[in-house]
């Protein structure tokens, strides 16, 4: 079963301006060539080549975003988002330290989300340019499945995908302290020692006037992944870094689930992203206060009005 880090909310000890006017795109010097891996490197490589090779060999890691095998109702899309959205994977700022169970408010982003992808020197020329169109390809689906502005950038990020390896975890320490000025050492020590079975994970940072707005947010992808895994991963943390931050054992067809069934977003996971960003539900409201207007939403989504 792959491991795959849910979304972390933190509170940043300080205002996160600087994260959100940071210009990934001038102010930061052209990474070095990538050297030979290590052999923590490439022992980890063969051990996530074999993850993804098991998965395949099961019929698990599906591409086609679900079909008549996978039905769903509006009662289920609707049980689906409640349990997504109002629920943590992880308490808040408290590295992975399961998450106590109770519903939460709503969260989503108020303002642009603006999508940066950085990498470790370690990272191939050939890996970064397939991953970068990966994600390229991806941020317009999530902007109109959200209706909200979703634009890959490379100035004034504030959402960044980092694709780092083993071998660059003294870069990346220095690159998050550099993101989030004054981060509380559960979240440094969340990026400095990731265990194996965490293939990736995305931290989320809210407002310091609202704990319900997100302004900023890094996932974490790991370099040594295969290409499937490595995608697999880019499509649940930049979409769960959106908002949707619990998973379900009940969704499906979905990427919130970790049965691994599914690699990439499905349809089923657009509409819940279409969910939480109508304007019918706003940042703060309660599960009791939104589960009528949860229920209206699943059926118009599913095209059952009534």
């Amino acid at each position: 079963m792959r491991h795959t880090g849910g979304i972390l909310t933190a509170l940043a000890l300080v205002v996160l301006a600087s994260c959100v006017s940071t210009d990934t795109g001038t102010t930061r010097a052209p990474a070095p060539e990538a050297r030979a891996p290590s052999a923590q490197s490439q022992a980890l490589r063969t051990y996530y080549a074999r993850v993804q090779n098991d998965l395949l060999a099961r019929g698990l890691m599906r591409t086609d975003g679900g079909g008549p095998d996978t039905p769903f109702t509006p009662d289920m899309l609707a049980r689906n988002f409640e349990r997504i959205a109002f629920y943590d994977e992880y308490e808040l700022d408290r590295g992975l330290r399961a998450a106590s169970g109770q519903a939460g408010q709503l969260r989503r982003w108020p303002g642009p989300v603006r999508v940066a992808v950085e990498f470790g020197p370690s990272v191939p020329k050939t890996q970064r340019n397939k991953d970068r169109e990966t994600i390229a390809a991806y941020v317009p689906r999530l902007a109109a499945a959200t209706g909200h502005p979703v634009t890959m950038t490379s100035q004034r990020a504030n959402f960044f995908v980092l694709i780092m390896g083993e071998d660059d975890r003294d870069a990346l320490e220095t690159r998050v302290r550099e993101l989030v000025p004054g981060a509380s050492s559960a979240t440094l020590n969340l990026f400095r020692d990731v265990p194996r079975n965490i293939h990736c994970f995305v931290a989320a940072f809210s407002s310091p006037t609202n704990v319900n707005h997100y302004t900023s947010a890094i996932a974490l992808i790991r370099a040594e992944h295969p290409d499937l895994l490595r995608e697999s991963c880019i499509h649940e943390e930049i979409a769960q870094g959106l908002g949707l931050a619990n998973d379900s054992p009940d969704a499906r067809p979905s990427i919130f689930n970790d049965d691994d069934e599914f690699a990439l977003l499905t349809t089923h996971d657009e509409k819940l992203l279409s969910i939480l960003y109508d304007d019918r539900l706003a940042p703060g409201m309660s599960l009791e206060q939104a589960r009528p207007v949860i229920r209206i939403l699943a059926r118009e989504q599913t095209g059952r009005i009534y």
